[in-house]
């Protein structure tokens, strides 16, 4: 029965993984929405980290707009990774090492995106 609500809990963390990951994303895009009708930036579209950094810094609304989309982006990359830890708990080792696959095929997913042409 204890393992039965531990991974009820498990399953309820990931629920709050994705719902705080999509309200935080939304709250930072409305955030450089209000930014930019506020202020129309006249600059660059920030398209890598350091460049969307240094927008926040300036309170460059696409800026905020790309730090919400970002960590959207990493909102599921966050539950595979707590899936992994979930699975382990319930030492379901097959899914584990899917998951890591794709935790894997993900993080090298988004490097090849992270190349400049």
């Amino acid at each position: 029965m204890e393992d039965k609500e531990e991974i009820l809990a498990i399953e309820r963390s990931i629920g709050y993984i994705l719902r705080i990951g999509v309200i935080v994303s939304a709250v930072i895009i409305v955030i450089g929405m209000l930014l930019l009708f506020i202020q129309p930036s006249t600059q660059a579209v920030p398209n890598n980290l350091p460049a969307i950094i240094h927008g926040l810094l300036q309170l460059n609304g696409e800026a905020f707009i790309m730090l919400g989309l970002f960590c959207l982006i990493l909102t599921p990359v966050l539950r595979v990774v707590v899936s992994i830890f979930a699975f382990a708990k319930e030492k379901d080792y097959l899914y584990v090492w899917i998951t890591v696959i794709v935790l894997v095929i993900l993080v090298i997913g988004m490097s090849l995106g992270l190349v400049e042409k």
